[in-house]
């Protein structure tokens, strides 16, 4: 018998609690030493709290692209959003970076924010710019990929600009890689602000998104303001790709897995779609990390690694079946 929404999310509720827990008891680390038990626990908490609303904020970010641009291969790591972001954070960083005796003169809790947002926002703006004439889905998925090759090129540019400093060019090969190894009380608190806030903005406008979906014309009809819902949808997707990129760095395909995923359970309407993506993303970056965690390469997988090694198989089989689907036409 097939669950309710309200089921659904109950479950995905308990499933996060449960993804959480087991975030924060399982890792290298022996719990049973009573002298470092608090500092394992405390250290794993801020990290497991970050992962968990970054992947809410990247799958709201996707449910939100995929429903501004009509067309469900849409992302924001495939549409060079996430790398707008991540150059964005790279080049405050680079830019407000006054070495002295080797040490960073400004904060990264205070830079990396605000250049991740202004960088995912600048990128989305262009790509709407380009693809405005072209909605189909392959001048938008050639038109990101290309903006995402520009970006992460020109990130690389500044990447080696910072590799004259020890701590600069380490902090940014980091962010190529993707990570929430270093998360703080500060990470933690800064994700899980932002991500709230966009994720109940972005529900809020869950109606005027639906109609949106229709068609531009059939919404304007039923009195929906479609330049203030693109507008907000920009803002959001923005904001909560930024606050990601901002504290773990370039992680792709979180976007493009999870809304997928979350469409075939709760179906189509974005009132039941961004809750339950919100939820499964947190669950699915939290065990992503996990895995990353535990497994050991001379060191931590990065937690990008791990996504993509996800994702991209995922994206191309959705890819190949929208050939037979008729989402790729001429």
């Amino acid at each position: 018998m097939p669950r309710s929404r309200p089921q659904i999310l109950l479950l995905l509720v308990l499933a996060s609690i449960g993804s959480l827990a087991l975030g924060i008891l399982v890792g290298y680390g022996d719990l049973s030493d009573a002298g470092m038990r608090s500092a394992y626990l405390e250290l794993r908490a801020y990290r497991v709290t970050t992962a968990y609303f970054a992947g809410a904020a990247l799958a709201v970010g996707g449910v939100l692209a995929q429903g501004l641009f009509r067309n469900p291969l849409a992302s924001p790591s495939i549409l060079g959003v996430s790398a707008g972001a991540s150059l964005g954070a790279k080049l405050a960083l680079l830019s407000g970076a006054a070495v002295v005796g080797g040490h960073v003169a400004f904060s990264p809790e205070m830079l990396i924010p605000l250049g991740a947002f202004v960088g995912a926002l600048i990128a989305l703006g262009v790509l709407m710019a380009i693809t405005r004439n072209r909605p189909d889905i392959i001048a938008l998925l050639l038109c990101g990929f290309l903006l995402s090759n520009l970006f992460i090129s020109v990130g690389a540019f500044v990447t080696s600009l910072g590799q004259q400093t020890w701590e600069l060019g380490r902090a940014m090969v980091a962010f190529m890689l993707g990570g929430v190894g270093g998360a703080g009380p500060r990470q933690a608190l800064l994700i899980a602000a932002v991500s709230i806030v966009g994720i109940v903005g972005a529900w809020t406008w869950s109606k005027h998104l639906d109609l949106l979906l229709t068609g531009e014309e059939e919404a304007e009809s039923l009195g929906v303001d479609t330049k203030l819902v693109k507008r907000w949808c920009v803002i959001w997707i923005a904001l909560l790709s930024g606050a990601a990129v901002a504290v773990g760095g370039t992680i792709a395909f979180v976007g493009l897995v999870v809304p997928h995923g979350c469409r075939s359970i709760v179906g189509l309407s974005n009132r039941a779609l961004i809750p339950a993506s919100a939820l499964a993303g947190g669950i699915f970056l939290v065990l992503c990390d996990l895995v990353a965690r535990l497994v050991s390469i001379q060191g931590e997988l990065p937690l990008g690694v791990v996504t993509g090694l996800i994702g991209a198989p995922t994206f191309l089989y959705l890819l190949l079946r929208s050939r037979y689907m008729g989402v790729l036409r001429g």
